[in-house]
This record gives structure tokens, sequence and C-alpha cells, in this order.
């Protein structure tokens, strides 16, 4: 599997890597426009990651707008609605607005912080990665 975090705190970076290795191979980006960049760069290549974990609360483009624009960037490289990446939200907001719009923005899941592998794991069994 291939994985990309994108995470602007250094130790949930580093955190999410370590339980997320041991599916496969990660990528990091520590913000929203560099994640987002990384994800075009994989699906201009028809490469697209199997599963990015987003952070809403992030510096030059919060995950939200990032989660948008992979969405969109998806759509305009002939990826229907479910045939793209897996995006799953990891963020410290458990508010009903962030999370509801979320999943308005096609995310498939949304884990509130502090992560930790058992939540993860379930979590990426639930969206069918393992």
């Amino acid at each position: 599997m291939k994985i990309l975090i994108v995470e602007d705190d250094y130790i949930c970076r580093k955190v999410l890597k370590l339980i997320l290795t041991g599916y496969g191979e990660v990528d990091s980006a520590e913000d929203g426009q560099l994640g987002l960049n990384a994800a075009k760069e994989e699906l201009d290549a028809n490469k697209p990651y199997d599963l990015i974990c987003l952070d809403v609360m992030m510096p030059n483009m919060d995950g939200q707008e990032t989660l948008s624009k992979i969405r969109e960037h998806e759509r305009e490289n002939g990826y229907d609605i479910g045939q793209g990446s897996k995006i799953l939200m990891i963020t410290a907001l458990s508010d009903h607005k962030n999370i509801m719009t979320s999943f308005k923005g096609e995310c498939d899941g949304y884990i509130i912080k502090p992560v930790n592998k058992e939540a993860i794991a379930a979590k990426i069994q639930e969206i069918g990665l393992t």
C-alpha cells in the first residue's frame, strides 16, 4: 500500500509514520499545499496513493481545502467517487461542523487525535484497505 501523511506537527507526523509503515510505503508532507502537490504528482503518473491521512488545521492550505482539491484533481483524471485514494481526516477537531464538512468533501473516515495503532488499524479495515 502507498500512503501519504499530510500533517504539520512533526511529532504527530512521526507517530503516524511509525504506525503506518507496517502497511506499506509512507511519504509525508508538512502542509496542505505540499500534500496536494504530492497527491497530484502521483495521480498524474496514474499511481494514486492508496491512503492519504490529512490533518485539518495546517498552514498554507487546511485539510478541508486539500481534501476538496485532491477530489477535484481525481475527477479531472477520470477517477469516479470511490476509485481514487482513500482519505482519512486525522485531527483534534471533534465538532460536528468539521466532521460533516469532511464527509461532504468525500473523505472516507475521520479519526480524532490522539491517534493510536488500534484506531488506525480499525479505520483502515473499515474503509477496505486490509
